[in-house]
């Protein structure tokens, strides 16, 4: 008898924790955000409520190193991902770098001064040559056009040298 309460304190917690991953997993995709719609020709995607972005590292007033920077960024309210993905309440981050905010209503342009992160990304390292830099994200939609509203970080200014 003392054998059998073994195996079955052995087994017991061993079906339990099968058993929790298989409700987990399908409370998971029961909640799965819905993949939303397109916006159609000429109208923006909107906004999360309350969303916004920001910079966390470097920071304000920072004077860093030439070469390459480490940056991060954060988002709240809103869920990161990768260009070209249409999901509800979702986009990517777009590095302004020394420019002032592009159009609203086309996507954001892809230049030196203008960093896509459409693979998703939340952090990256930039190559920054000594100079006074302005940074700010700004949130772009599956096709990177900004969200309607805006979704943009406060902008800050680092010193490289």
């Amino acid at each position: 008898m003392r054998l059998i309460s073994r195996a079955v304190c052995a087994v017991v917690p061993f079906v339990a924790f099968l058993w929790l991953g298989a409700l987990a997993s399908a409370q998971q995709h029961s909640h799965a955000v819905p993949v939303a719609s397109p916006p159609a020709a000429g109208q923006r995607t909107p906004a999360p409520q309350d969303a916004y972005v920001y910079i966390g590292w470097p920071n304000e007033g920072q004077t860093l190193s030439a070469g390459r920077i480490k940056i991060w960024f954060g988002a709240r309210n809103i869920g990161v991902a990768p260009a070209g993905v249409t999901f509800a309440n979702t986009g990517h981050h777009h590095l302004l770098i020394n420019v002032p905010i592009p159009p609203l209503d086309e996507p954001i342009p892809n230049t030196k001064n203008h960093l896509h992160f459409g693979a998703g990304q939340t952090e990256a390292f930039i190559d920054l040559t000594p100079g006074t830099y302005t940074l700010q994200l700004l949130m772009g939609d599956a096709e990177h056009v900004p969200h309607d509203p805006p979704i943009l970080s406060k902008k800050i200014t680092i010193h490289v040298r």
